[in-house]
């Protein structure tokens, strides 16, 4: 298996459906209290493609990329129209949107991440694909170019000379789509009419890059 460096259709995945899943095994004592415990550390995203679809030639372009994948063998870049930025969706990625880590004078890489935060709790997720182009880094709060990204893995690496000092914060604003793949190796095309179809189930999750 492989990951494909492309995106899904962006006029087709304007119309899906889906979002984050997280596992929770929940135990219910006999004094009716609950024991909750998170078997996965990460969520994972899950959509569904197939209410994005508008017509025939939706649909053709949808077979050819699905044909392309061979199905659930490779993975590719989906756009979260809900979450695709290191800010809400209305607003432009800032150099200090996202902390990102704090220099210790000597090391030079850096993961992208995400964190979400409601009250006192917060998730924070490995951004793996940012799009070219669109990552903004700050350290202490002023912008910097000097520094080059990988956007396969979305780590990002100072140039020699502006390696963060110790105690500097790095900060971060971009762009970025979610690694998934399809979940199903069969579409089930429904033509019925002349000038529209229907692919009404094509199950889209998130895969570990």
């Amino acid at each position: 298996m492989a990951f494909h460096d492309t995106r899904f259709p962006l006029g087709i995945a304007l119309g899906a459906r889906g979002g984050p899943e997280r596992r929770t095994d929940i135990v219910t004592l006999g004094s009716g209290f609950e024991e909750r415990n998170s078997a996965w550390a990460d969520s994972r995203r899950q959509y569904n493609a197939g209410y994005g679809l508008r017509g025939l030639d939706d649909i053709h372009a949808l077979i050819a990329f699905f044909e392309a994948r061979h199905g659930r063998l490779h993975g590719f870049r989906w756009r979260d129209r809900a979450d695709w930025k290191s800010c809400a969706p209305s607003a432009t990625p800032q150099a200090d949107d996202q902390l990102i880590g704090t220099g210790d004078g000597t090391q030079a890489a850096f993961q992208l991440t995400k964190t979400y935060m409601s009250g006192p709790a917060s998730y924070v997720r490995m951004i793996t694909k940012p799009v070219a182009g669109s990552v903004l880094l700050a350290v202490d709060g002023v912008a910097t170019s000097a520094f080059t990204l990988d956007a396969v893995t979305g780590l990002v690496t100072f140039d020699v000379g502006a390696i963060p000092a110790s105690g500097a914060l790095v900060s971060a604003g971009y762009e970025f789509d979610v690694p998934v793949r399809f979940d199903t190796d069969r579409l089930e095309i429904d033509l019925s009419a002349f000038t529209a179809g229907a692919v009404p189930d094509i199950p889209v999750i998130e895969i570990r890059v």
